[in-house]
């Protein structure tokens, strides 16, 4: 499971010249680039998880997501590679539900009947800024924004948290592994001062 999920980092992570050519982070390229933006603390990536997760659910745009991500990264001090990376969440075979669950989620909270094919046409037909236009002051608009909004915020918030979880788990382990090799250390030159004698 590690090793999949370790070649799939490896094949979508962004790079940092991949970023530096992007051409929505070129004014801002020397900032996104700086070294402490791409460590990995137990800060920054539960903070980049957070915010890719945001980002991803909510722009549902591919290329302005990691670029949104990388810009957003800079005030939160977040990993940016982490929040890249996260925005790949909402890709092809994930969006169809995330807009079914928005609309879903909005016309409960705003007492609407709208539904998301309207959409997914202005997509599909690669709609003019005039339809769009339209699309954003019709009934749907509201709801999916809504719901958009309440589950980029709440898939966030749990995204935090099991970074968080993760990294403790994985730091205790760490330490445990090292208490244990310094325990066996001991053991060993105290039996090889023993036999000596």
């Amino acid at each position: 499971m590690m090793s999949r999920l370790t070649r799939w980092w490896h094949a979508n992570a962004p790079t940092r010249e991949s970023l530096e050519h992007n051409r929505f982070l070129a004014p801002v390229a020397h900032r996104v680039l700086e070294p402490s933006l791409w460590r990995f603390t137990r800060r920054s990536v539960p903070r980049g998880v957070a915010l890719g997760l945001l980002v991803g659910i909510f722009l549902l745009v591919p290329g302005i997501q990691i670029a949104g991500a990388a810009l957003l990264a800079l005030p939160v001090r977040a990993n940016i590679p982490v929040a890249a990376a996260m925005t790949f969440l909402s890709n092809p075979a994930t969006t169809p539900f995330i807009l079914w669950a928005s609309v879903y989620i909005g016309n409960f909270m705003l007492g609407r009947s709208a539904d998301a094919s309207g959409f997914m046409a202005l997509v599909r037909n690669h709609a003019g800024v005039q339809q769009w236009m339209a699309w954003l002051f019709s009934e749907a608009a509201p709801a999916m924004l809504f719901g958009l909004a309440i589950i980029s915020v709440v898939t966030a918030a749990i995204g935090y948290l099991i970074a968080v979880g993760f990294w403790r788990v994985r730091m205790s382990r760490k330490w445990q592994a090292r208490k244990l090799r310094i325990c066996l250390e001991k053991k060993s030159s105290t039996h090889n001062g023993t036999a000596a004698i």
